[in-house]
């Protein structure tokens, strides 16, 4: 196998995390509703509401954070790549590193169970999500690399990564209302 380059693993990694954070969070929201769970006064100082602006924004934002993912991934790119089971080494890191522990009180995190006030029923309702975003990031980024003779993935997932920036910027764009219905 072909060494992946920088570009390839940064541009791969970012257009797999926009992707699964898009599907994987739009299927959170819709099936555990979320617009009920962040209202609720328990959460609700802690979380913008669902009608922000910034949250229909949000998907557009992870173009950075899968970025700054790439570059970890690239950095780890001898340990993941080329073994047929890196991705679970990958989703290893990214569920013990970015999930359980991270250097902050996050949500569905040690520190955030101990150090924030938000009740425990939170903490344990986001860990599904994470875990499988996590998971299928890992994996779909480890077999896109692993097969970058395959163009039709290039194109499946320009594709859909368009498509997610583009519905995240119309929808922030409504909710700040500067997208008006003709008429």
């Amino acid at each position: 196998m072909k060494r992946p380059s920088f570009t390839s693993i940064a541009l791969k990694t970012t257009a797999l995390h926009t992707v699964t954070y898009f599907i994987v969070g739009f299927l959170s929201f819709t099936l555990l509703d979320y617009t009920a769970k962040y209202a609720d006064p328990a959460i609700a100082s802690f979380v913008r509401q669902t009608d922000h602006p910034l949250v229909a924004a949000g998907p557009f934002f992870q173009i950075l954070r899968g970025f700054l993912f790439g570059i970890v991934f690239y950095a780890l790119r001898e340990s993941i790549f080329p073994h047929k089971r890196g991705w679970l080494t990958l989703w290893l890191a990214l569920v013990i590193v970015g999930i359980l522990s991270p250097f902050g009180a996050a949500p569905s995190s040690i520190e955030g169970v101990i150090y924030s006030v938000l009740p425990v029923w939170f903490h344990v309702i986001n860990v599904p999500e994470l875990v499988i975003q996590a998971g299928l990031l890992a994996f779909l980024t480890h077999y896109w690399v692993n097969h970058a003779d395959k163009k039709w993935l290039n194109w499946l997932f320009g594709v859909v990564t368009t498509f997610v920036v583009l519905l995240s910027l119309l929808g922030a764009l409504s909710a700040f209302g500067l997208l008006q219905p003709a008429g």
